[in-house]
């Protein structure tokens, strides 16, 4: 599609983007904003290059009602909900304050922002939500087994709510990532005695012999986002260079 075209679907468009502040949100962010669309950035920090931003954190239910409190109602044409939190966490090790936290950011934190962006949505006769999982939900994966329980459980609430709101032609979708080379993804490395062997090795995983980039999963979130992908809902499209066919 031709960038004057996507200037055309975008432009005066309303979206909300959590995670805004670094890897595939600020990319979001930084596309939708590129191609004329009015966006809220959303995030625990302040967003560079934000034009309307929030700062907020999705595990302070009290908190996220506060802040949005203003634009609760306000026509939405998307939600595009990419924050999130990958601590490490094997099965057994960890003690349960770890485990709530990653499923109130990452699981709550989303139904959270649904809950106060469906107002709006329905205000504009529907329009799209767009959750970012990852291959983790589907693999098993040593040492973050509380993250892939949250992005299990992500992907869980994306095939309810589809169902629950297509009635209402609100239409909810997730994107299921492998190994997207952002600042979440560099600290697993740098967690490892060898962080540059780590990331060949990661690298190696994927068919497509290259990690994928935040502009990546932006390009997709983007066109689930618009009515090019209208009759889609429910689905969890993976974005991994061809991990999931092999997973090495």
């Amino acid at each position: 599609m031709g960038e004057d075209v996507r200037q055309m679907e975008w432009s005066g468009r309303r979206v909300w983007v959590s995670g805004a502040a670094s890897g595939a949100g600020a990319a979001v962010c930084a596309l939708l904003q590129a191609q004329g669309a009015q966006v809220l950035a959303l995030d625990r920090v302040a967003v560079a290059g934000a034009v309307q931003q929030l700062v907020l954190d999705l595990a302070d239910g009290a908190a996220v009602d506060a802040a949005l409190a203003a634009h609760v109602g306000q026509p939405l044409d998307a939600l595009i909900h990419c924050a999130g939190i990958c601590p490490p966490a094997d099965t057994w090790a960890d003690d349960d304050a770890l485990w709530q936290q990653v499923h109130t950011v990452n699981v709550l934190g989303a139904r959270r922002l649904m809950r106060h962006a469906l107002p709006g949505l329905r205000r504009t006769g529907g329009g799209s939500i767009v959750l970012l999982s990852s291959i983790n939900a589907r693999y098993a994966t040593p040492g973050l087994a509380a993250y892939a329980a949250s992005k299990a459980a992500l992907e869980s609430l994306a095939r309810t709510a589809a169902l629950e709101l297509a009635p209402e032609q609100i239409r909810v979708n997730a994107i299921a990532p492998a190994s997207l080379d952002t600042p979440m993804l560099r600290a697993s490395f740098n967690r490892s005695e060898d962080a540059e062997a780590a990331r060949t090795r990661n690298v190696q995983r994927h068919p497509l012999q290259r990690l994928g980039t935040a502009t990546d999963a932006a390009e997709l979130a983007l066109f689930l986002a618009s009515p090019r992908s209208a009759w889609m809902t429910g689905a969890v499209v993976p974005l991994d260079g061809g991990a999931g066919v092999t997973r090495r």
